[in-house]
């Protein structure tokens, strides 16, 4: 029986230990926070935020996504038009100067496939606070080949919101544009530390 617990222990500490949970910054330099919104009906215009910061916690064991932060610069907003993103950064949409950023805070993540899963928060946008809900897809995980070689998870996410519960209606009653807008994320995480 002593032997016993030698072997045991020994086997105990050569077995690998998973990972803890890690936090992640997003990686400014390969985020992309997009969305599509419906032109006067014939199209779809497609516009981005170029300030986005933030970060959450992976575990790679689960895997799992928990503690998401994700702040954008609201006058970031770039969608090619010099007059039409004007436009965007002033009181009838955006209101950049009275809310410079806006804000999703991660309050539940559950996995729906081996890759995917659903993450909702609170999204705050011009003082107002709404759910929103993505679906995920963790791209991949593993050390990014160029430069300081870090650790980095690789995220896809879509979802839509109604901009008038954020108080943005200009256009939404005669069709101009569309209330729905359609998300598109696409972010690395880079491991803090």
């Amino acid at each position: 029986m002593r032997r016993l617990v030698p072997l045991f222990l020994v086997l105990a500490l050569s077995t690998p230990a998973l990972a803890a949970p890690k936090a992640y910054e997003v990686d400014e330099e390969h985020a992309s926070i997009g969305f599509l919104v419906s032109h006067v009906g014939f199209a779809k215009v497609l516009g981005s935020f170029r300030e986005v910061e933030g970060g959450f916690t992976f575990d790679a064991a689960a895997p799992a996504v928990s503690d998401i932060r994700i702040t954008i610069a609201t006058d970031s907003v770039d969608t090619g038009h010099k007059a039409r993103d004007g436009h965007l950064r002033k009181q009838d949409f955006l209101w950049a100067d009275k809310y410079p950023t806006m804000t999703f805070v991660g309050t539940k993540a559950e996995q729906t496939g081996k890759n995917t899963g659903r993450i909702t928060g609170d999204l705050t946008l011009r003082g107002v606070t709404r759910p929103v809900t993505l679906d995920v897809t963790l791209n991949k995980v593993g050390t990014y080949p160029f430069g300081d070689r870090h650790e980095a998870v690789g995220i896809s996410a879509r979802g839509t919101l109604k901009r008038s519960e954020f108080g943005m209606t200009y256009g939404v009653a005669d069709g101009l544009v569309g209330d729905e807008v359609e998300l598109i994320i696409e972010l690395e995480g880079k491991a803090k530390g």
